[in-house]
């Protein structure tokens, strides 16, 4: 019971609380309108992601450990800043240097002093980066939630063959909450997840990734690994438009995923099988866990490849889909 009891408290706290969001009038005002980057065409609100922490926050006090108070303190931090921002709008440059300071002090308080400031400069980076491209990928119905199904359910198993209960625990309760949330958010989502789900989960999944290899879980690997579907279409499409000269942060609909919604595949098609990618994924970095680091090395490489080759097949499809939509106009 105590291993169940927080899986439970999270999915109903989550659940409850999305209803309540869905059916009551407060934080109606919270509402995602058609821009340039969406793919929907008609009003919903953000607010989803309130939701889903409260589910995650309620599961953690039943399962309560020391060592997750970093990590509950930053989430809880980028829960009332992406709320803040979801109602009012904040400047990507203070958005961005809060995310630091969080990530910063995350870093700090979980790593070895004897590890210096460039290892904790690394660390840094890469949480603030893991935070905010969850944020870009969540464009699409049913992605986001999906993706923390995959990836944090492959880190509470990779947790539980290692024999650490209590990381598996709190890793299945983001699951959880996140399948609650997947009940109001897939196709045709009625509400989204907004910056106040996804800013946190970003941070989870990297400070989950973290605390795991210092735990002696999985390798420094598994965790980019696990959530490549998102940390490869994220990175690649930010790199283009960089080396374009063109802003990062503003909106814009050239992901990899937004691609195949614009061509036809739609919210449902797309998600689907993204969710095939993302647990192909999980599931054969669990079994390349305990491999020699030559089989880990070409598991790496194969998985690297067929993104290459996915990449460039879309990147076609994609002109060809243009290219057709301008001699038709």
């Amino acid at each position: 019971m105590s291993t169940f009891l927080p899986l439970l408290v999270s999915m109903l706290v989550a659940w409850g609380m999305i209803n309540l969001l869905l059916r009551g009038r407060f934080l109606g005002g919270v509402i995602d309108l058609p821009n340039e980057r969406s793919l929907h065409v008609r009003p919903v609100p953000r607010t989803g992601g309130i939701g889903l922490m409260a589910g995650i926050l309620a599961g953690w006090v039943f399962a309560w450990q020391s060592w997750m108070l970093p990590l509950a303190i930053g989430g809880a931090a980028l829960l009332l800043l992406s709320f803040l921002d979801d109602l009012r709008g904040l400047s990507a440059g203070g958005r961005f240097f809060i995310h630091l300071m969080i990530a910063g002090m995350f870093a700090w308080s979980v790593s070895s002093p004897n590890l210096g400031w460039i290892w904790l400069g690394i660390v840094t980076f890469v949480i603030v980066w893991m935070t905010n491209l969850y944020n870009f990928m969540d464009g699409s119905d049913g992605l986001a939630g999906g993706m923390a199904v995959s990836g944090f359910s492959s880190y509470g198993v990779a947790a539980w063959l290692a024999g650490d209960v209590s990381v598996s625990v709190v890793c299945f309760v983001l699951v959880t909450s996140a399948l609650a949330f997947l009940k109001f958010n897939f196709n045709p989502a009625r509400i989204f997840m907004g910056d106040s789900g996804s800013i946190p989960l970003g941070f989870f999944s990297a400070g989950i990734g973290l605390l795991g290899w210092q735990r002696e879980l999985w390798p420094i690997w598994f965790p980019m690994m696990v959530f490549s579907p998102f940390v490869v279409d994220a990175t690649v499409t930010l790199t283009r438009r960089l080396l374009r000269g063109e802003k990062v942060w503003q909106a814009h609909r050239e992901h990899f995923y937004q691609q195949l919604v614009q061509m036809g595949w739609g919210h449902c098609r797309t998600a689907l099988s993204e969710y095939v990618l993302m647990g192909s994924v999980g599931l054969t970095s669990i079994l390349m866990l305990n491999r020699p680091w030559l089989w880990q090395a070409a598991f790496g490489a194969l998985w690297m490849l067929a993104y290459l080759l996915a990449m460039i097949l879309i990147h076609q499809q994609w002109h060809r889909f243009q290219f057709d939509r301008h001699e038709k106009t």
